[in-house]
């Protein structure tokens, strides 16, 4: 099990992770002052309860402590205002107190949700990220929590840093296909904004999502956290660079909140937009990543590489508007002007229309 630390401007925190990092949670818990008698709350959901939840309390209740549970549904669509109350009114009905701790042990719906209720329940008590999955690895690690509107994904919500993230990579054996494809696409992301060597290395060596196991995957997740990890602790409240990791996602979260909550998972949303971030790339610095093959690349891993038939771009272009990176109106979109050179740029609308026009006739990017 490897542990190390993830700074921020105002916190500094351990993360766990290898096989078998749940077993040190008692004695993380009592490192962190959490003396046995301590309430602790487990919010998971209804995928991950039925493999976890009753190993993880029946640990927690060896050590003497005080543990209760809420369970939500799984999907995107459960980062909802109705869940989050939900959530609050059992922490109240559990009589948490200001020193109890919540446990988010699930992937990012769960993290980011949890995570929420944590910063604002009393107006904040601390919570510990347990990942199950591997989009986890960039959502447990930085803070952001939030919950949906229908208007907008991850509009309502703070930055609460954890005090700690418990990653056992041996709850991925039971993760499926379609959501360990969802979390690559984190990964690759990661690789494109900030390390070419990365990039070059997944190419190399994983030629399929058979390939995402063992070493190789416990490779991914520590790259993907030292990156993130790297970015944050430079800028945690996103007032700068950490923009960066929205790569793919300004159309990523437009896709998401157009279609409905959960029609693609994140990564789908994300790898689509990556895609169209790399035709909006060429066009704009005259430079083409041809070479790279990217739509084949994503392809190959089974993501979706053209926009849906069922989208309007006129109708993206709104919701790309509505994206917390865009200033007054304008869309900002983070662009491609090399493997791991990223920027944010102001984008007029008659050319982001005019290009997803073209990126759908195209059948996405190339």
């Amino acid at each position: 099990m490897m542990e190390r630390t993830i700074e921020t401007a105002t916190k500094q925190y351990p993360l766990l992770l290898g096989d078998g990092a749940a077993r040190a949670l008692p004695r993380l818990l009592r490192s962190l002052a959490c003396p046995p008698g301590t309430k602790l709350f487990i919010i998971t959901d209804d995928a991950v309860a039925p493999l976890y939840l009753d190993e993880v309390r029946a640990m927690l209740a060896a050590a003497e402590y005080d543990v209760y549970a809420y369970i939500i549904p799984s999907g995107e669509a459960a980062k909802s205002f109705d869940n989050y109350y939900a959530c609050q009114t059992a922490a109240l009905q559990c009589s948490l107190d200001r020193r109890s701790v919540i446990i988010a042990l699930g992937g990012g719906v769960v993290g980011d949700l949890a995570g929420f209720v944590a910063a604002t329940y009393m107006r904040g008590i601390r919570y510990i990220q347990m990942p199950t999955t591997l989009l986890a690895h960039d959502s447990a690690v930085g803070g952001k929590v939030a919950i949906n509107h229908p208007l907008g994904k991850n509009m309502i919500g703070a930055f609460h840093q954890p005090e700690a993230v418990v990653y056992d990579t041996t709850f991925l054996r039971t993760l499926p296909e379609r959501e360990l494809r969802s979390g690559f696409a984190e990964v690759i992301k990661h690789a494109l904004i900030r390390d070419r060597r990365f990039y070059e290395w997944l190419r190399a060596e994983v030629k399929t999502l058979a390939d995402l196991r063992g070493e190789a995957l416990t490779y991914c997740i520590e790259k993907g956290i030292d990156i993130k990890a790297s970015i944050v602790r430079e800028d945690e409240k996103e007032t700068g660079v950490r923009a960066h990791l929205n790569f793919g996602h300004t159309l990523g979260h437009a896709l998401e909140s157009e279609l409905g909550y959960g029609t693609l998972t994140h990564g789908e949303a994300v790898a689509i937009g990556m895609l169209f971030a790399v035709f909006v790339s060429e066009r704009l610095y005259g430079h083409s990543f041809a070479e790279h093959r990217f739509a084949e690349w994503f392809a190959r891993y089974g993501f979706p590489v053209s926009l849906p038939t069922t989208v309007e771009a006129d109708r993206l272009l709104e919701k790309m508007k509505g994206d917390k990176k865009a200033y007054a109106g304008t869309v900002r979109m983070v662009l491609l002007r090399e493997i791991g050179d990223v920027e944010v740029v102001e984008l007029e609308d008659d050319k982001l229309l005019a290009w997803l026009d073209e990126f759908a006739k195209q059948g996405g990017g190339r």
